[in-house]
């Protein structure tokens, strides 16, 4: 479905005052921008993508808009953000395309996650929806039927492309690769959920907001006169803010299955209703009266159990990693000196990366284990299911899904 304004320019916006340093900066970098200045800009109805698409337009590329229908119902991705997603376009003048992708998100995201969280992992839907769902098809789309090779997002992240100027340092190969940086806002940063695009779609992005601030983006959408410049950001998983709860999406999706919680030698502390609603490293809402706090330390699907212990048991000093995605370098053979982030909101650790033969032993969800991490100092709430990237200071060298630990 397209959506064309009525009108085929831009209105005037309402400007309040003068641009922003940051926001200056971007639309001279925009401006600057080799080759063709034509672009799809993935709309969600938030302030982020809106202000991307209109830094673009403001900056004079040829603009349109793509939104991604993927639930029906309340939430960012569904019916709120599409109303949002259109008026913006409509503010700006250009044309507004939506795409039903429900049922390849169903299979691609919902179906993931449910046989993840039934498998005992915590799987982390967003670094997969991005390339399988949102980036890929995109692009394809936007290459097929409107003839353009760019997609622009409001993602705070960097893109140092191949042709465009001299890469920063890295360790091991490089060469000839696009590369995948922070965004320079570290509060904001979502280069940790992009580590999973391929060099044919990092090489296609524009990141507008890749070197902006938050702040910076509020006031330029208040400079432009956004209707989304006020607008409150989701704090939840989109598939929980769409059920209400993870434990709703999870309980619609999995039949009860109670079980035990115990301690590594067994001893049972208290009952579980279904692994699936607990996640390494919990304290909370365990239901269990003890002599010292204790930390989910393992879920073991096969058994149904939850096992617990201290804190100073739930930590690890290395970890398996499989369905690795090399971006900024390619697979290494020597070990490396990296830096590796576990949690979208954890600190980078320092570790060394050793690569593995090939004939390792499988890891069930996660693919087969291509690289061992071995920390410099004990981690807490190493979770199996959730991505391990790898950095050198700004760059994004891989990442992976964290395996569970030898049974």
């Amino acid at each position: 479905m397209t959506l064309s304004p009525a009108s085929p320019e831009p209105p005037v916006r309402a400007a309040t005052g003068p641009c922003t340093p940051a926001g200056a900066a971007t639309l001279e970098r925009l401006r600057q921008w080799p080759g063709d200045h034509a672009v799809v800009v993935g709309l969600s109805g938030g302030v982020d993508s809106s202000l991307t698409a209109a830094l673009l337009v403001e900056a004079g590329w040829r603009v349109e808009g793509l939104t991604l229908w993927l639930m029906s119902g309340k939430g960012a991705c569904c019916a709120e953000g599409l109303v949002d997603a259109v008026a913006i376009c409509e503010q700006l003048g250009i044309p507004h395309h939506l795409i039903d992708f429900r049922a390849h998100f169903q299979k691609e995201i919902v179906a993931f996650l449910v046989e993840g969280y039934a498998a005992g992992l915590t799987p982390l839907p967003c670094s997969r929806c991005n390339r399988a769902v949102k980036f890929g098809p995109m692009l394809a789309w936007a290459a097929s039927e409107r003839r353009i090779g760019r997609l622009a997002t409001g993602h705070y992240a960097r893109v140092r492309h191949a042709d465009g100027g001299e890469a920063l340092p890295v360790p091991g190969d490089g060469r000839g690769r696009h590369q995948l940086l922070r965004g320079l806002d570290r509060q904001k940063d979502q280069s940790y959920f992009l580590y999973d695009l391929p060099q044919e779609v990092l090489g296609s992005l524009v990141f507008p907001l890749g070197e902006m601030a938050k702040a910076d983006t509020r006031r330029e959408a208040a400079r432009l006169g956004l209707r989304t410049a006020d607008k409150p950001e989701s704090q939840d998983l989109c598939l929980a803010e769409h059920h209400g709860s993870m434990k709703a999406f999870l309980d619609a999706h999995l039949p009860p299955r109670p079980g035990e919680i115990v301690l590594a030698d067994g001893t049972v502390v208290g009952q579980h209703d279904g692994v699936e609603h607990f996640t390494i490293g919990q304290r909370r809402g365990l239901g269990v009266a003890w002599r010292e706090p204790l930390h989910v330390v393992r879920l073991d699907a096969a058994l149904n159990r939850v096992v617990v212990a201290p804190r100073e048991e739930a930590t690890r000093d290395s970890c398996l990693v499989g369905a690795v995605n090399w971006v900024s370098i390619a697979p290494p053979r020597e070990p490396l000196a990296v830096e590796v982030q576990v949690r979208y909101r954890t600190a980078p650790e320092p570790a060394w990366l050793v690569p593995l033969a090939a004939e390792a032993e499988s890891a069930a969800g996660v693919g087969e284990p291509e690289v061992r991490l071995e920390f410099a100092a004990p981690q807490f709430s190493i979770t199996p299911g959730q991505a391990a990237v790898f950095y050198a200071g700004e760059v994004v060298l891989g990442g992976g899904l964290i395996a569970p630990p030898d049974r």
